[in-house]
């Protein structure tokens, strides 16, 4: 809204140019995120307080936990809020990118919400069934892969860049339906599974949008994506604003979600900001270097279905209890002592990501 408005007043005054660099606008995202986070947080929390929108935990959970219980609860929306927001007023709305990354995040953080509200109306940890959460994020990713697939430019752009070689590109064709599905709904599960310690998720969020970021500002620059040898789609700069907004957001959550939390982002925070990173991976072509990046989130999702497999063929658990968080917690490990060593873990994926842009 506002980068139309300053578009119309540049005729006027030529400063208004400066509302087209993107790194500029990137900078104002992540400020006005940030902002409308730090400011509604206390308001929301009241809020949710008041109607008693209380965390629910697991009685088979460290007991530590069980002082967590009556936290409110679905603080994702304040996220999702102030993405929202801060992404319309600052990109070109013109830009199917933007539009496909922030339904996915909207849809996703329907079901999220959905799924909290179940939880919070039968005060149980479970809310929708296994089933009914797939199928919904399925239809989503599906819907929006096939949109893709058949969407020109984007459409020629459909391969899987390898990262660390040059030039390596496998053609996907209709397989890029199937890679898009994995990615979004595995990334919105992976990140809610390491939705269990207090700002654990929402840093590595964080961190890897911030990356994203930057490869969406490489894929969206004909010169750029040519000198590093990335895939060049029309119109994906405009994500680097929809990333910086969830990087200013993340942030702005973390204030009030740190430890000891005051809120938490609940399934309608998780769910949709992982299948919005997952969805930008997929629109700048980054989906393995994605895969890097967001190691944390893998390890936690590989701990769960390891945890299950090896319980079923063998009766026995790898770990004291699944994701993985809760092991090293029931093996004496402070709360936030897991939480800086898992950040620190994904500062360096994160580098190691960022360093393929060059290194081929």
């Amino acid at each position: 809204m506002l980068y139309w408005a300053t578009s119309l007043l540049q005729s006027y005054y030529s400063g208004f140019r400066v509302f087209h660099y993107l790194t500029f606008r990137a900078i104002l995202a992540v400020l006005t995120s940030l902002l409308i986070a730090l400011l509604a947080g206390p308001a929301i929390i009241r809020y949710l307080n008041r109607i008693k929108v209380g965390q629910i935990v697991r009685d088979d959970g460290p007991k530590d936990h069980l002082k967590k219980v009556g936290t409110p609860t679905m603080g994702g929306v304040l996220i999702l809020i102030a993405v929202t927001i801060s992404t319309c007023l600052w990109s070109d709305l013109n830009q199917y990118c933007v539009w496909i990354v922030l339904g996915v995040m909207l849809g996703f953080g329907c079901i999220g919400g959905l799924d909290d509200y179940y939880k919070l109306a039968r005060q149980h940890s479970r809310g929708l069934s296994v089933k009914q959460k797939l199928g919904w994020q399925s239809l989503i990713a599906l819907i929006v892969a096939l949109f893709l697939y058949q969407h020109e430019p984007f459409a020629q752009q459909i391969y899987l860049v390898v990262p660390f070689v040059k030039e390596t590109y496998l053609e996907l064709g209709w397989l890029f339906l199937i890679l898009t599905y994995f990615v979004v709904v595995g990334t919105s599960n992976a990140v809610n599974l390491t939705d269990g310690l207090d700002g654990l998720a929402i840093m590595p969020v964080v961190l890897v949008s911030g990356a994203l970021a930057i490869f969406a500002y490489v894929a969206g620059n004909v010169a750029h994506a040519k000198y590093l040898g990335v895939p060049y789609i029309a119109g994906s700069g405009e994500l680097v604003i929809f990333c910086a907004g969830l990087v200013g957001s993340g942030l702005g959550f973390l204030w009030f979600n740190s430890y000891p939390a005051q809120i938490f982002m609940g399934d309608v925070g998780a769910l949709s900001l992982g299948a919005a990173i997952g969805m930008v991976a997929v629109m700048v072509r980054q989906e393995l270097v994605l895969f890097i990046m967001g190691g944390l989130f893998v390890a936690e999702a590989v701990s769960v279905m390891a945890q299950i497999g090896s319980f079923k063929m063998t009766g026995k658990r790898l770990l004291r209890m699944a994701p993985m968080h809760h092991h090293f917690e029931l093996k004496g490990w402070s709360e936030p002592k897991i939480i800086v060593r898992f950040w620190i873990i994904t500062v360096i994926l994160v580098l190691i990501g960022l360093a393929t842009l060059k290194v081929r």
